[in-house]
């Protein structure tokens, strides 16, 4: 791609890498180098301020939606056609640092250089936070930025309820962050999203940057198995019904069935609940999640197939009674060709190495690709570890994806679709 001549700032990577710090204070996990922020939490609303008070101190117009999702503008139109940056603040319950808000205040860093150099950008600057990115505590994932291009209604995600009998709506008028402003909200001229790659490919590769060409389809699925509670010492093999034997035989077809269909097939059970519970008693029910994901929507639909087929044979011949319920269902994206080829021009043309690369990870770039022109830049994660307090990225790599944040978003205020 043929880029356009830019004006260009310099990010200073010290004060990037304080805020980053700063924000990591807030929920922080004792002894660790990790956080937990879920969303909607009190720690929530204290990382939400500290970031507004940041947005605030530059003069941004900054903007609040009815789903809390927050956006500052170097305009006075928000993000109507502006190059965003964005991601999210909140955290997984045991979380690191970087996820998300990497994103988030390395976009702003952008805004800040650009208004230090007092240089003439031909379209507005923003950054933007949405809610609930994660998923932890309220399904589905990445529920702000799906409101936000209208795939999910206001309605809908105030009704939702949370892991914990919370409902979002009351939560988001707890903390003070259910906002007046329009949701679905304005559409950006483009937007590209910094993140750590969350995996081990970079690392292990020792490649710089990765140029991320689309993300994977997801598909979260919620079962339970209702049998029969009995004693444990005096109850029958043969005479049983016994939930937790189903979920164990689908836990390991669930990996069967990644393992047959191969490529970027990838199957998890990541939650499994007992009731009652205990050591001498023959479970009621069994409750547990399996995640999907895979690049193609055709292979990822033959996944879900052979899944729930697996799941009726089984529970048939054990006579438990299934339940089931979609949690979240998302197919694959593809990002904008231009946008990608220009962040893999620029990062080459400072020498950066470069790979091109799915995303195994749900990212809020996935919904705002339905509504504009959008991107993604993956830096290294080491170890490939994250949502976890281990989670590591080195410094350079983190003032080295900002800069290219800042350099593509430069180039993109020049750009005319």
């Amino acid at each position: 791609m043929e880029l356009p001549s830019q004006p260009s700032v310099v990010i200073n990577g010290t004060r990037l890498l304080a805020r980053i710090a700063e924000l990591a204070q807030i929920g922080a996990i004792e002894g660790t180098q990790g956080c937990s922020r879920l969303a909607f939490t009190d720690a929530d609303r204290e990382g939400r301020d500290l970031v507004v008070t940041w947005m605030t101190d530059l003069g941004l117009t900054v903007t609040v939606d009815a789903v809390g999702n927050v956006i500052a503008s170097t305009g006075n139109a928000g993000a109507a056609g502006a190059v965003m940056a964005g991601s999210h603040i909140d955290t997984v319950g045991t979380g690191g640092r970087f996820d998300g808000n990497l994103g988030v205040l390395a976009g702003l860093e952008v805004i800040e250089a650009t208004l230090a150099a007092d240089i003439d950008v031909k379209r507005p600057l923003a950054v933007a936070f949405f809610s609930n990115e994660e998923g932890s505590r309220y399904p589905p994932d990445m529920m702000g930025s799906l409101a936000y291009v209208g795939g999910m209604s206001v309605e809908s995600v105030l009704e939702v309820e949370g892991a914990d009998g919370t409902i979002v709506g009351d939560e988001l008028e707890r903390i003070g962050y259910r906002g007046p402003a329009p949701c679905p909200g304005a559409v950006p001229h483009a937007f590209v999203e910094l993140h750590i790659e969350q995996g081990p490919v970079l690392d292990n590769e020792e490649i710089q940057i990765g140029v991320v060409e689309g993300v994977q389809g997801i598909s979260w699925t919620e079962l339970k198995f209702v049998g029969q509670s009995n004693h444990a010492g005096t109850t029958p093999m043969a005479l049983r019904r016994d939930p937790m034997a189903v979920a164990a035989e689908v836990t390991v077809a669930a990996r069967s069935i990644a393992t047959d269909l191969g490529g970027p097939q990838v199957a998890t059970v990541g939650s499994l609940t007992l009731h009652p519970n205990l050591v001498n008693v023959v479970p009621a029910h069994a409750t547990m999640t399996v995640d999907l994901r895979n690049t193609d929507e055709t292979l990822l639909r033959e996944a879900e197939k052979q899944l729930m087929n697996s799941v009726q044979q089984i529970a048939d011949r054990e006579d438990i009674t299934v339940e089931s319920r979609s949690l979240a269902r998302f197919e694959p994206v593809e990002f904008d060709k231009r946008v990608v080829d220009s962040i893999e021009a620029i990062a080459q043309q400072k020498g950066l190495s470069t790979r091109r690369m799915p995303s195994g990870a749900g990212h809020d770039a996935q919904m705002m690709a339905r509504i504009c022109p959008t991107g993604m830049i993956f830096v290294p994660s080491l170890d490939g570890i994250s949502h976890n307090p281990a989670e590591h990225t080195d410094d350079e790599d983190l003032i080295a994806g900002a800069q290219l944040l800042a350099d593509a978003m430069l180039a993109l205020t020049e750009v005319t679709w």
